[in-house]
């Protein structure tokens, strides 16, 4: 169900955010409601978080809904995209957002089956699969002269590349994620959708909220040359770039959002 909102003549670009009611989800809602979309939010729940994200794009003069769906069940997906581009007429912007964290760290020696393929199972299969819907729903519906640029943007994770072995299958998934960018970023360059990856570093949220205290001694210490939390808004702001045309000539290119942390330094 939309909440309504108006904001001049035209039609608005339209982002679907997956696991956007809170964290950095919410970062990227925010920042492209900022930048004039209007934005279907999507998480397993309408919690209270979701409600206050709805408000907070409306507050932002741009429409909102809410769209229930879990990523990891493919069958979902065909209902997800007809509600999200059924809420405001049109689909311009996809934020591959959602994921899950490992069940418990330890030792690489025993990750669980359970653990891995749920990592697996929404971080990359999910995301494979929800990412071909979209494209091939923008394929069938072509953009016409005027009408906003199309995106697709995946946040994956400094662990893409850095290895941590206490929570290798995590890392598994969002290598492969990057590899899934080059690969519909070339696919779809033709198609005139841009296909783009974030990979954040260390980013205030509820799901870093558990190891706050570690990784504040980290950065105190010079983990990264910017000595500070990432914030959501800082990942929203590089979304909002890439889906508003801010890198007309990149193909499935990886932007780092990490403060430094991904170069080598000492």
């Amino acid at each position: 169900m939309a909440a309504s909102s108006s904001k001049g003549a035209g039609r608005a670009p339209v982002a679907l955010v997956t696991g956007g009611q809170r964290g950095i989800g919410r970062g990227c809602v925010y920042a492209l409601a900022e930048a004039g979309f209007d934005v279907v939010v999507n998480d397993l729940e309408r919690s209270s978080d979701a409600a206050e994200t709805l408000d907070g794009v409306v507050e932002r003069g741009q429409r909102a809904a809410f769209v229930k769906a879990n990523l990891a069940e493919v069958d979902q997906h065909p209902r997800l995209i007809d509600e999200a581009a059924g809420a405001f007429g049109a689909l311009d912007c996809l934020v591959n957002n959602a994921g899950v964290s490992v069940l418990s760290r330890g030792d690489l020696l025993d990750v669980s089956a359970e653990s891995f393929d749920r990592c697996i199972g929404v971080n990359l299969r999910g995301t494979f699969f929800l990412t071909q819907a979209v494209a091939r729903w923008m394929m069938a519906h072509p953009a016409a002269d005027g009408d906003p640029l199309r995106s697709i943007i995946t946040i994956s994770s400094s662990n893409a590349t850095l290895v941590s072995i206490a929570r290798g299958e995590y890392c598994i998934s969002k290598a492969g994620l990057a590899m899934m960018v080059q690969l519909f970023g070339v696919r779809l360059a033709q198609e005139g959708i841009g296909v783009y990856e974030i990979r954040p570093g260390l980013i205030h949220t509820p799901m870093t909220a558990k190891s706050e205290e570690y990784y504040d001694r980290a950065i105190a210490e010079g983990i990264s040359p910017i000595r500070r939390w990432g914030e959501p808004e800082d990942v929203g702001r590089t979304v909002a770039t890439m889906a508003t045309g801010g890198l007309p000539f990149t193909v499935g290119q990886a932007v780092c959002v990490d403060g430094g942390m991904y170069i080598r330094h000492y």
